[in-house]
Formats: structure tokens, C-alpha cells, sequence
């Protein structure tokens, strides 16, 4: 999975990225690596440069004669998690955002299970303390606090699972946990029942009970769709 660095190449993207991903350049579309450079006011090697991460994430294609070229939607790497936050900046945010959640779904309470199966002892203490965590942030409108204890337990919980491919959708759920809070598809506070579930869940993974953890998972999953429907319908 790809981040974009920083500097001038980072700047082209940051512009590119999200009008590609909003559909400003159809599929199709010739970008014009001169033309752009002029407009960004950089030097073709930066434009280069931006183009080469573009096309790691599948975005664009490079051909001698044609140009860069943007590829169909259906051909992008949607599990990057730059692709995924350009998405969330967009239009197409209800849409990223329920998919994204439907994929937590069918795969959070699989990994919970092996968690509860194959965790450590280290990660049975980080996931209590991430939960305590999610308990003393779940007041008083502190969002982000509560959001940096909510990802780490998320991807404690899939690395847990000893699964690499689970373990490696660590970066996609934290861009959707995180997209839901900055682009406010979230409660001010969240939902009690939600964060007792967290902490009903690391118990759980602790204690060695896999049906009882992919059970718990499943309500947590359950109750981000609910509140889609309720907040980016």
C-alpha cells in the first residue's frame, strides 16, 4: 500500500489524487504530463515522480505516445489506504463508507474469533488498555482521543488473528474509523453500548472464547452500518 510523500510530488497528489477519485477526469482521460507540470509549477522529474505513485495505486497508466491515461474505477487499488481517504474527501463518501463497513463485517468477527484463539499476552493486555482507552474518551466530545485508541484496538484485533491478509487490512479499517470521525459520520459521543462492546470484546479474546468474540464483533460491525443509515444515509 502506497502514501504519497511529501514535498512538491506530495502537493501535485494531494490535487490529483481527489479530482481523479471525484471523477473530474473520467476514465480515459489524457493527462498531460507538460501541461501539468506548467500548471503545478514543478519540474517534469516531480511530475514524474507524482505520476509513478499514481500508477502504483492503479489510478493512471503510462504509454509512449499516448500519455497518462486514468483507468476505470474497477481497476483501482480501492485497498489503498490513500486511495480510500481521497474517496472519503469526495462525493462518493456514503458509498466508500458503507462498503468499507460491509468489509469490516465480514471480516472483524472471523479475525476476533483466531484472536481469541491465538492473542498473546502482550496483546491481550494492549487490547484492554486500548478499550479502557475507548471508555475514557467517550465523553466530553473527545473524538480524537477516543479515535487513536479505537484504531489501535482494531488493529490489534486483526493482527491477533495471526492471519497476515488479515492483519495487513489494519490500514484500511483505520482510514474508514477515521474518515468516520473527520467527515462527521459519527455521534458526538459515542454510542455507550458500542464502547462496553469493546470492552466486552478484548475480555473475551483474554478469557480464550472465540464464539463469545465473534459474536461481540459482529454487534460492534452491526451497530457502525446502523449508524450509516442513520448519519450518511
Amino acid at each position: 500500500m502506497t502514501t504519497p510523500g511529501r514535498g512538491l510530488h506530495g502537493h501535485v497528489l494531494e490535487a490529483l489524487g481527489p479530482a481523479i477519485t471525484a471523477g473530474e477526469y473520467p476514465p480515459g482521460s489524457v493527462l498531460r504530463t507538460d501541461e501539468l507540470a506548467q500548471r503545478f509549477e514543478v519540474s517534469r522529474s516531480v511530475m514524474r515522480e507524482a505520476v509513478r505513485v499514481l500508477e502504483s495505486m492503479h489510478l493512471v497508466e503510462s504509454r509512449r505516445r499516448v500519455g497518462v491515461t486514468v483507468r476505470p474505477k474497477a481497476e483501482w487499488n480501492v485497498y489503498d489506504p490513500q486511495v480510500i481517504r481521497w474517496r472519503l474527501a469526495g462525493a462518493d463518501r456514503p458509498h466508500q463508507l458503507r462498503s468499507l463497513t460491509v468489509l469490516r463485517s465480514a471480516i472483524e468477527p472471523v479475525a476476533a474469533g483466531l484472536a481469541a484463539r491465538h492473542a498473546t499476552a502482550a496483546q491481550c493486555a494492549e487490547l484492554t488498555e486500548c478499550a479502557l482507552g475507548m471508555v475514557a474518551h467517550s465523553r466530553g466530545h473527545r473524538l480524537e482521543g477516543y479515535l487513536l485508541h479505537d484504531v489501535a484496538f482494531h488493529r490489534v484485533i486483526l493482527t491477533a488473528s495471526g492471519n497476515e491478509m488479515f492483519a495487513r487490512l489494519g490500514d484500511v479499517v483505520a482510514e474508514v474509523l477515521t474518515g468516520r470521525t473527520h467527515h462527521e459520520v459519527m455521534f458526538e459521543d459515542p454510542d455507550p453500548a458500542a464502547v462496553t462492546l469493546h470492552v466486552d470484546l478484548a475480555e473475551a479474546v483474554r478469557e480464550g472464547d472465540p464464539a463469545r468474540a465473534e459474536a461481540l464483533t459482529r454487534e460492534i460491525t452491526a451497530g457502525a452500518l446502523q449508524e450509516l443509515d442513520i448519519l450518511a444515509p
